[in-house]
């Protein structure tokens, strides 16, 4: 029998420290190591152009420098996906973290990690690194809950989008199960704080059939709450070279391009989360589901949600059910509810960075065969003259007999899934003799005028949505165009018009008309119809028309709107009457008139563009500095979009959504051009030049020349340096 030897505590303790000591030593050594590999370039925006020897320092720096601009952002987000909030911001958020940890789990985690690609670890290890690295070089910087980041932690946030796929699981219905608490269900949804503005994205590609010089055309035109991303470029030995917006805290390039492809997403109507309906049988304390003529186990598991509290930190514990179609999130008609949704992470981050050193439309095409893109159309150009829509690249096989826009029977063993559509059988376009393809969100069933595909050839699943106002915008500027440049296409994606109003003015001129001479409100608004009339239904900030119209359009909603409001009510005005529309007419000139004086005020004194904090949920303030804005709302057709609207205490419209970081690419032989805009500015700091300085040319589509080669950055660095400097 060996004789134990029984160490002092204390020595225990220094014994520990010394080791921990040790290993963080070590972790510093090997960072100023790595960081010795790596150079970033601030150019005259602030715009970090990061050049590594391999793709792991590029990765290492371009995380540096994200968290050197915004690392509040960079944190959050992963606060966000891990289901960590609550830590952060307390007991409101516990649900949200709930639904987080029903799909995000450490341990889980750590085992995909572990079986990961050799080059994926490689990154996602130079990822935590080089996070890790700056929190170290910068102690004044206080995480709100996360003090160090573990490499599988970037397996948590993988695909890049501004809404995850669990965002569709109600948070109120969650809390109702969980908690027992049947109020709770009745709770209305997460408020949008009427923000109306359609959340998605416009890209058109253009091919060298229909431009002067041959070249294929870009557009990357997202719409996305602002400051959602972070510009700059990552360059290493190992070809890389991707210029575009990063989503803070990943390390990949979400939209952009290289010197020989770029590619721009789009928010997809394609239905592709689904519900089923589980028949649930109880015996003693166990719970179980059918499944044909099989009862199966319930999976029951305990969850923890830490929260802050004011003294201190507490925590909440779920028992929360699962079967194989995903975890139980509601109950409806004696029924529990799972979701279905795609989870795999680790096939969406290998996809999410190998579109970024992709250089050709064949070696994008075999990318998208890991089918982990769930939430995105895809455009793409590339330098050979290929132009593409890729439709969805996660679309369950199902069968068609079931609406799977509702709830299906979970006991159907004929609601199972068959796979997922493959590429091919996906509603894609490549190469069509129209010469251009686009996408604003709608229907993929224009997506290139004559030559998209046709909707019969498909099941409805692969798409939920119809058209919209963008859509027939964009059709008119593509139609028969043969002559574009990399400056027309910026024109066309600023175009003024906003084809909404070709539905909704003409029948308010009409009630106008046909109303009697004695009619009060006829004489009240005379003078505006006549404007109206008149109108040309194109923006700019100086249009008093389209301060009315506007106005006038957003009282229509309200009389159109439904208990969930959709951002197109407006335009479903069938029914509404010509008394009706001449009183919102009205009521749209006193709203006018109140807040501003007088109801012949332009456009640009009420659409305002205003960054003063660096907040998370912006704050505006009537009295403080800020710059009007030429462009509206994408819900009136505008593909240039600025969704504004009056905040508490304020009278004036800001804006918080929309245009965001936008570019327009051409792909030439053997060089790439490209001018781009970012909303504010690169930094996240209010006391940096870089905080604000592209704002008025963001406002007026004023677009800055990027510097995509080193010979271009001549004479405009600001600075450079290697991380940690």
């Amino acid at each position: 029998m060996k004789k134990l030897t029984l160490l002092a505590p204390a020595l225990v303790a220094v014994m520990f420290i010394s080791t921990a000591t040790l290993a963080q030593t070590a972790d510093a050594a090997r960072w100023e190591r790595q960081a010795q590999n790596i150079t970033i370039i601030r150019d005259d925006w602030g715009i970090a152009h990061v050049y590594g020897k391999t793709d792991a320092d590029a990765v290492f720096g371009m995380i540096y420098a994200q968290a050197e601009d915004d690392f509040n952002r960079v944190e959050t987000n992963y606060l966000t996906s891990l289901g960590r909030l609550a830590e952060a911001e307390g007991e409101a958020r516990i649900y949200d973290d709930l639904r987080a940890k029903m799909y995000v789990n450490p341990d889980s985690m750590r085992a995909m990690y572990a079986r990961s690609p050799e080059w994926l670890k490689t990154l996602m290890v130079a990822w935590a690194d080089g996070l890790n690295f700056y929190l170290a070089k910068h102690p004044a910087v206080k995480p709100r809950a996360i003090t160090r980041f573990e490499p599988w932690m970037a397996l948590s946030f993988s695909e890049g989008s501004i809404g995850g796929d669990i965002e569709s699981i109600s948070l109120p219905r969650l809390r109702a199960f969980y908690d027992k608490d049947p109020s709770a269900a009745k709770q209305p949804e997460e408020p949008r704080n009427e923000d109306l503005e359609p959340r998605g994205s416009n890209g058109i590609a253009i091919a060298p059939s229909n431009t002067v010089n041959g070249n294929s055309l870009l557009l990357i035109n997202p719409h996305t709450s602002f400051y959602f991303r972070s510009e700059l470029q990552m360059v290493s030995e190992e070809g890389l070279n991707v210029y575009g917006a990063a989503t803070w805290g990943q390390f990949f390039i979400y939209q952009g391009f290289s010197d020989r492809a770029g590619w721009m997403h789009t928010s997809s109507g394609v239905d592709n989360i689904d519900e089923f309906a589980e028949t649930i049988v109880k015996e003693g304390d166990r719970y179980f589901y059918m499944y044909g003529g099989e009862k199966r186990p319930v999976v029951a598991s305990t969850i923890a949600v830490p929260y802050k509290t004011v003294s201190g930190m507490a925590k909440k514990e779920f028992t929360v059910y699962r079967t194989h179609r995903g975890p139980v999130v509601r109950e409806a008609d004696g029924k529990w509810i799972t979701v279905a949704l795609m989870d795999i992470p680790v096939q969406a981050l290998m996809q999410s960075y190998g579109r970024t050193k992709a250089k050709n439309i064949a070696e994008f095409r075999k990318v998208l065969d890991t089918h982990s893109n769930s939430s995105n159309n895809t455009l793409f150009a590339d330098n050979s003259g290929n132009v593409a829509y890729f439709h969805a690249n996660y679309i369950p096989k199902r069968n068609s007999k079931f609406d799977w826009t509702k709830p299906v029977d979970g006991s159907d063993p004929a609601t199972t899934y068959n796979g997922v559509l493959s590429v091919d059988e996906s509603p894609n376009v490549i190469n069509p003799a129209s010469g251009w393809v686009y996408n604003s969100n709608n229907w993929p069933w224009t997506a290139a005028g004559s030559s998209s595909p046709k909707k019969d050839n498909f099941p409805a699943y692969v798409e939920s949505g119809g058209e919209n106002p963008r859509g027939v915008h964009a059709i008119r500027l593509l139609k028969d165009k043969k002559d574009f440049t990399r400056d027309g296409l910026l024109a066309a994606a600023f175009d003024s018009y906003q084809p909404a109003f070709e539905q909704l003015i003409p029948p308010l001129v009409t009630a106008w008309d046909v109303a009697p001479a004695s009619s009060p409100l006829k004489a009240k608004v005379a003078d505006q119809l006549a404007m109206l009339r008149a109108w040309d239904f194109r923006w700019s900030a100086t249009s008093v028309p389209t301060s009315l119209a506007v106005f006038y359009g957003e009282e229509i909603g309200r009389l159109t709107r439904g208990p969930r409001p959709d951002p197109e009510d407006e335009l479903r005005a069938s029914r509404v009457t010509d008394e009706q529309r001449l009183a919102a007419l009205s009521r749209a000139s006193d709203k006018l008139t109140a807040d501003f004086g007088k109801w012949q005020t332009p456009w640009g004194d009420i659409n305002r563009f205003q960054r003063v904090k660096n907040e998370i949920v912006a704050t505006f303030n009537d009295t403080l500095p800020s710059i009007p804005v030429m462009f509206t709302s994408a819900r009136w057709g505008s593909l240039a979009s600025f969704g504004a609207r009056a905040h508490p205490n304020t009278k004036k419209w800001y804006g918080t959504s929309g245009n965001s970081f936008v570019a327009v690419v051409e792909f030439g032989k053997d060089s790439v051009r490209a001018r781009a805009v970012t909303a504010g500015g690169e930094s996240g700091d209010p006391s940096s030049k870089h905080f604000n300085d592209q704002a008025t040319r963001y406002a007026s589509g004023d677009f800055r020349t990027v510097y995509f080669y080193p010979s271009q950055l001549t004479g405009h660095i600001e600075r450079e340096y290697h991380p940690g400097q």
